[in-house]
């Protein structure tokens, strides 16, 4: 049975969710202002392979990532690239949705936007003034009152008093408690805005994800996500929020993933560590930078370095060259010792690295048995892509992925063309053939300082990029 580790429980849960057979969850997407970075990567990727093992699984799933086009950072950059606040979000979506694409991302069932969903928001903070939990300050704006949540602080396990000790107040500052966030900011000349019946303005963010998110999903579903970064004060705001205008049960699990280091060093642009997934793209296939991800379990710290890619980069290698050596033919249960490895892992909290052993134990074996009993052999090869798949990984052709080329069959990157180097093999086998050893080594060795690895085999010489 698929356990999840709860975020507001603080343990792993039996996962039972509220409608059988269904699940719903939702997920915050990015604030469009600039590219993705690895953080941004993570939370697609990780989020991604839940719900593709979610359907796999057999569940019914409706999966929502929203997209902040909205906010005081879009304001900023538009004004400082001289644009509008459109011409910039919309940019930076296409950018996004070409990086999701890119890292196997498949799209969310609904991807809503703060700006295409006013109506919704206007509407839930009009509920919570009704109901005593939000209030307009002196400057036009409105406030949600955290005193009047009974639970605030529950998924955080933060306490009111703690926070208020702590808190910075502003001198004319218009709320009533320093804790009180804003629902919605009153127009500033300049600025976006729209019509509401407390004054032209636009909404929090905060109060965004709580509309989209139960108008997507209604006000009680199954699994809400997002980076650790999140869980505190987003996330436990919306609770706060969709719980005071729905008096229900938000979300039953929330998950969490880690946060990310390059060299055991928080990522940040003010340490001069931030990478964005194009910059990385230069220099590491995108099925590398999956493959990387998921080697770490999502709650833990991710690691960036090029020697971790780069073992990503060799793992990845060693499964497609399995793959090549044996074609894949239908296996004939989809219920053998190696599914229940995969399904032992992945209802242990999503463990993708423990899933990612059972697709090394699979190739073990497809090595061992590729020439006693080829059958068998391509049994199991056919298991390894199948789970491959739910995990996003192995779809290439292997020919495709060791020779590093890009979907119109040409070699990325830099390095000889596959003309040439096919061009100089036939040399080196001339040279065999003729039992110039020197000469055939001298070709070989060049092939290798180009990054072109030579393999012979009984069907004739096979080569890869590395």
């Amino acid at each position: 049975m698929l356990r999840i580790y709860n975020s507001l429980s603080q343990k792993k849960e039996p996962f039972v969710p509220i409608e059988a057979g269904k699940v719903r969850i939702y997920v915050c997407g990015m604030t469009v202002y600039d590219y993705c970075h690895l953080g941004h990567a993570r939370v697609l990727v990780v989020f991604d392979v839940v719900v593709r093992y979610l359907r796999a699984a057999g569940f019914d799933v409706t999966y929502v990532r929203n997209i902040t086009d909205i906010d005081d950072k879009i304001i900023q950059r538009a004004s400082e690239k001289c644009e509008s606040i459109q011409e910039l979000t919309e940019r930076f979506i296409g950018f996004m949705h070409e990086d999701a694409a890119a890292l196997g991302v498949r799209e969310p069932d609904l991807e809503p936007r703060a700006t295409t969903s006013m109506e919704v928001i206007i509407g839930l903070i009009g509920g919570l003034i009704e109901k005593g939990y939000a209030y307009p300050g002196g400057n036009g704006d409105i406030y949600y009152d955290v005193s009047r949540f009974d639970d605030y602080g529950k998924l955080s396990g933060k306490r009111l008093d703690d926070l208020r000790a702590g808190a910075r107040v502003e001198v004319n500052e218009a709320k009533e408690d320093p804790l009180d966030f804003v629902l919605w900011k009153a127009a500033k000349p300049g600025e976006p805005s729209w019509p509401s019946p407390w004054g032209d303005g636009r909404p929090g963010w905060q109060i965004e994800c709580s509309a989209m998110s139960t108008h997507c999903l209604g006000p009680h579903f199954d699994i809400h996500g997002g980076g650790m970064d999140l869980q505190f004060p987003h996330h436990e705001n919306e609770i706060a929020q969709s719980e005071g205008a729905y008096c229900e049960t938000f979300v039953n699990y929330w998950m969490h993933n880690g946060f990310v280091k390059v060299d055991e060093e928080k990522m940040s642009k003010s340490l001069g560590n931030f990478f964005t997934v194009r910059e990385i793209l230069t220099r590491y296939r995108p099925e590398e930078v999956r493959y990387f991800i998921l080697g770490s379990h999502y709650r833990s710290p991710l690691n960036y370095t090029d020697d971790n890619l780069d073992k990503a980069r060799a793992a990845l290698t060693r499964l497609y060259t399995t793959l090549r050596s044996v074609p894949a033919t239908d296996s004939e249960s989809g219920d053998g010792p190696y599914h229940q490895a995969f399904r032992d892992a992945m209802d242990d909290d999503f463990n993708t690295p423990e899933a990612l052993a059972v697709l090394f134990q699979l190739s073990h074996e497809v090595n061992r048995l590729r020439e006693a009993s080829p059958q068998q052999a391509g049994e199991l090869a056919a298991i390894m892509r199948q789970l491959g798949g739910v995990l996003g990984i192995l779809g290439d052709e292997p020919e495709s992925y060791l020779q590093g080329k890009t979907s119109q069959g040409q070699a990325g990157g830099a390095g000889p063309q596959e003309m040439e180097i096919e061009a100089m093999i036939e040399r080196r086998l001339v040279a065999r053939k003729s039992k110039d050893w020197s000469e055939a080594d001298r070709i070989r060795d060049e092939l290798e300082a180009l990054g072109i690895v030579l393999e012979d085999g009984p069907e004739g010489t096979s080569w890869r990029r590395v």
